[in-house]
């Protein structure tokens, strides 16, 4: 995870190149350097496990796979480019589509969060004690087209909402108990879930799709439609708050010509 981050940090200082995908979104060539490097450690270390990442074509094989790595070289590609620093490398292990390690790692605040099962959060190595309960407004990262839109306009002044650029930096951070949850009703992809949601589970906080589901991995169809994500640290209103509220945003998308 370093030695990717270090890479895509030396990119950002020399330049790269941008690509527009079909789905119009951007990648570059430090996505593709990541996911290089990823792969490479993959391949040599694991290599009878299976392989899911954002940027290498889908391998029905790892269907089949008990264990698969499910990979985003670089979530939030627009802040990497636009030099913000809330893009994150992002790496989950999944066992019969349980995550089972996650790690998330920012190069450019140099910080690596990770977990494994049952053995709790940690952050550069080092355990993450709990963080003190939130008694005032709590701050929730939501979707920015869903943010621009307003679609979760009528949430403030309850809580303060805040436009993420990378789901899986914004999973770390709920984990840390930075922020106080996240939320969106859009579509998600299991790269951008995988390692955050181990984060969250083993810092005691609530991840759920919302219907309130958990997240099973390795899916033919690697997408889920969304995500409510609470940190152990907000009030125990905030779950059911946001649920309603994203309960109403469904119904009223589903109206929608």
């Amino acid at each position: 995870m370093r030695e990717a981050g270090k890479r895509a940090m030396d990119l950002a200082r020399k330049g790269f190149e941008v690509q527009i995908k079909k789905d119009r979104s951007p990648v570059t060539t430090a996505d593709f350097e990541v996911n290089r490097i990823l792969h490479e450690m993959q391949q040599t270390y694991f290599p009878d496990d299976g392989w899911l990442s954002e940027e290498s074509p889908d391998n029905p094989a790892r269907l089949d796979k008990a264990r698969v790595w499910i990979v985003d070289p670089i979530d939030g590609t627009k802040a990497y480019v636009n030099k913000l620093p809330e893009y994150c490398i992002s790496v989950g292990l999944v066992e019969a589509g349980m995550p089972v390690l996650g790690a998330i790692f920012n190069p450019s605040t140099d910080e690596l969060f990770t977990a494994t099962l049952g053995q709790g959060l940690r952050l550069n190595g080092q355990p993450v004690a709990p963080a003190a309960p939130v008694i005032d407004r709590s701050d929730v990262l939501v979707n920015l087209w869903e943010y621009h839109a307003g679609r979760w306009a009528d949430l403030n002044g309850r809580i303060h909402c805040r436009p993420m650029l990378s789901i899986a930096h914004a999973l770390a951070l709920v984990a840390a108990g930075r922020v106080q949850a996240a939320l969106t009703i859009e579509s998600q992809n299991e790269w951008d879930m995988a390692a955050g949601v181990l984060l969250i589970q083993e810092s005691g906080g609530t991840i759920t799709d919302p219907e309130g589901r958990p997240f099973t991995f390795n899916q033919a169809t690697p997408r889920f439609h969304g995500v409510i994500a609470v940190s152990a640290t907000a009030e125990t209103e905030l779950r059911p708050f946001l649920q309603t509220h994203a309960d109403l945003a469904r119904l009223k998308k589903k109206k929608r010509p």
